[in-house]
């Protein structure tokens, strides 16, 4: 059965989340790859304020496809998502609840999600166009210039994701190998 969240995503959700539940996100979720995360970060060791909130918010390792005429969206299918650890611990600290990204995630990261309360879902890869349905509304807010990896607020229905680390670091991918080796005993 899929879980319906609804951003924000406050701690109390994310704290009644668990590794291998299904989920429908439904609300603002952000968008940024690995250079947004990088500028987002140098605004951090500048004091700098963010051009979004990130506080209870998902980002989304996403960068879209242009949006067909008629569109808000193109294909939306994530990203690889280690190439974000070197910056999502320092987002985390700040409130960051949420990343959609595919693919494992350092040690740092696992611990700053327990550190955070924080957690991680896997979108689906390979089905960019499902993933780019679900959005309703994209807006374009910040880093113009990175083009497709530009940060944007997108309104989202229905975004299927599973969590694959929850809030107490409990990792699928790890979890799913464990039980398969176990199988073959």
């Amino acid at each position: 059965m899929d879980i319906k969240i609804h951003t924000p995503l406050t701690e109390d959700k994310v704290r009644s989340l668990k590794a291998g539940d299904r989920v429908l996100i439904s609300g603002v979720i952000y968008t940024a790859r690995d250079a947004a995360h990088k500028k987002l970060v140098a605004l951090l060791d500048e004091n700098k304020e963010l051009p979004i909130d990130v506080k209870d918010s998902i980002i989304y390792y996403v960068g879209p496809s242009p949006a067909k005429p008629g569109k808000p969206i193109g294909s939306a299918g994530p990203t690889t998502s280690y190439r974000m650890d070197p910056y999502a611990p320092r987002l985390m600290d700040i409130g960051l609840r949420g990343m959609i990204g595919k693919g494992s995630r350092s040690q740092e990261v696992k611990e700053s999600i327990k550190k955070n309360c924080a957690v991680y879902f896997a979108a689906i890869g390979g089905a960019a166009a499902l993933m780019g349905r679900a959005v309703k509304k994209s807006e374009l807010v910040a880093y113009e210039e990175l083009g497709s990896e530009a940060i944007r607020r997108l309104e989202v229905e229905n975004l299927p994701a599973m969590v694959v680390i929850d809030c107490q670091g409990n990792d699928l991918y790890e979890i799913g190998q464990r039980e398969y080796l176990n199988s073959l005993k």
